[in-house]
């Protein structure tokens, strides 16, 4: 399979303003991503889209290509990763007549991300048949949905997941079955899925890619950034 990396890295950010040039642990959050792109040796072409021209220019600086900048309606708060996709492989395959068989969204956000996930997702594509491959971990027991709750009008609090009482609350963890969530560091796709008549970054059939947790941190606040920075300056370090 021809794969081919989208880096997705624009300026503009609310909650760590300039966050993907800012040092963790010695160099620029997006060059983490980068450089553990170009290690795992698995994609055909790695590119950084960005609307953000100091961003573009660490891309080059480490080898990144940047064929485009990307539109400023793309570039936005709000602005999901479908389209933003979209653009990437319509801009290659208008432009420089490039049309891979699958694309993998590499967010910088997930600096610990290794390169032997990012071979292993692309074998899982290539075995399984899916559609799609996303990255996940395991949820901690303390926050199984078969534990959490909600509140109702009266401030009542009930199982979320099934609507009964409290008291009906599973208290063992092995009694409970494996829960998963997305953590963000992998998402791969077949072209064809974003060219269907209902497109999307998933089809019909997605595999998962189970992550220790180490692994999967995703950046989204000051906390996160400093799980991070820890994980990655100790001598044990997961990346190792």
């Amino acid at each position: 399979m021809k794969i081919l990396g989208v880096i997705t890295a624009r300026g503009g950010s609310k909650g760590l303003p300039g966050k993907n040039l800012r040092p963790l642990a010695g160099k620029p959050l997006v060059a983490h991503t980068i450089d553990t792109a170009r290690e795992s040796n698995a994609f055909d072409r790695v590119i950084l889209s960005t609307d953000d021209e100091a961003i573009a220019a660490a891309g080059r600086s480490r080898g990144c290509d940047v064929p485009f900048m990307r539109p400023a309606e793309l570039a936005r708060d709000e602005t999901p990763h479908l389209p933003v996709l979209q653009h990437a492989v319509e801009w290659l395959a208008d432009h420089d007549r490039y049309n891979p068989d699958a694309v993998m969204i590499l967010q910088p956000t997930s600096p610990l991300r290794r390169a032997q996930d990012i071979r292993e997702s692309i074998a899982l594509i290539e075995t399984s048949g899916a559609d799609s491959v996303v990255s996940v971990s395991e949820v901690p027991a303390h926050y199984h949905p078969m534990r959490t709750l909600r509140i109702d009008a009266n401030g009542s609090a009930w199982l979320f997941v099934s609507g009964e009482p409290v008291r009906r609350r599973i208290d063992r963890r092995q009694d409970m079955p494996g829960a998963w969530t997305m953590n963000g560091a992998i998402y791969l796709l077949r072209t064809s899925v974003l060219r269907a008549a209902e497109p999307s970054l998933y089809g019909d059939r997605t595999a998962a890619y189970v992550m220790p947790a180490e692994y999967g941190i995703s950046i989204d606040s000051l906390d996160d950034w400093k799980d991070a920075e820890q994980a990655l300056e100790t001598p044990a370090s997961p990346r190792e």
